[in-house]
C-alpha cells in the first residue's frame, strides 16, 4: 500500500487537533481581528470567515498527520495566505502545535506540476474525509474548479471596477434586448 493510501488518522481526540480547536491567530486585543480581516479581504460575511478558519484548522490537522503532501481549497489557501503574514505567530504558536513547520509552495507551472497538484488535492480529500467526514463542497470543490478556474481569479478594489455577479449581467442584456421588442408589440 503507498503512503498516500492510508487514511489519515481519526481527529477528534488526536492532540494536535485539540490544540488546533483551541487555536485564535494573533493579538487577543487587536481592532481588526483574524477572521475579520479574513472576511474584509475577501468580501466575506463573517459566518463564511469562521467556516473558512475552521477548514483551515482542519486543514493544517490533516498536513500534519496524513503522512503525504496535501493542497488545500481555494478559500483554504486564502486563509493560510493570511496567516503567513503573521509570521511570529504563525511559525512560533502554529507549527509548534502541528509539531513541524508547515511551508506554503505554490506550482511552478506546466502539465506535470497540474498533475500533481490534482493529485494532491485528492489525496487531502481522501484524509480529510477519513479525518472529518465528507468535507463542505462549497468550500471544497471539486479538483478542475479549485486548480483551473479559482486560479483565474484576481482581486479587485471596489474604487478601481465594478463587480457584477453573471446572473445580473444576464438579466440586464435580457431587459436590454425585451425592450426594443416590446416598444414594437406597444
Amino acid at each position: 500500500m503507498r503512503k498516500a493510501d492510508l487514511p489519515a488518522p481519526a481527529a477528534p481526540d488526536h492532540p494536535a487537533w485539540l490544540a488546533l480547536r483551541r487555536y485564535t491567530i494573533g493579538p487577543d486585543d487587536a481592532a481588526l481581528d483574524f477572521t475579520g480581516r479574513l472576511a474584509r479581504d475577501n468580501g466575506w460575511s463573517r459566518d463564511l470567515a469562521d467556516r473558512v478558519l475552521d477548514e483551515y484548522r482542519r486543514f493544517a490537522f490533516i498536513a500534519a498527520t496524513a503522512g503525504h503532501p496535501v493542497t488545500p481549497s481555494d478559500a483554504v489557501d486564502q486563509a493560510w495566505h493570511l496567516h503567513l503574514t503573521y509570521s511570529r505567530d504563525y511559525w512560533d504558536r502554529f507549527c509548534p502545535l502541528l509539531g513541524r513547520p508547515l511551508h506554503h509552495g505554490p506550482t511552478a507551472g506546466g502539465s506535470a506540476e497540474e498533475h500533481r497538484f490534482f493529485a494532491q488535492y485528492a489525496d487531502t480529500l481522501r484524509s480529510y474525509e477519513a479525518a472529518f467526514g465528507p468535507p463542505p463542497a462549497d468550500l471544497w470543490p471539486p479538483a478542475a474548479r479549485r486548480l483551473r478556474d479559482d486560479p483565474r481569479a484576481r482581486r479587485v478594489h471596489p474604487r478601481d471596477g465594478l463587480v457584477v455577479p453573471w446572473p445580473v449581467v444576464g438579466l440586464l442584456l435580457l431587459a436590454a434586448c425585451l425592450v426594443p421588442c416590446w416598444r414594437l408589440l406597444a
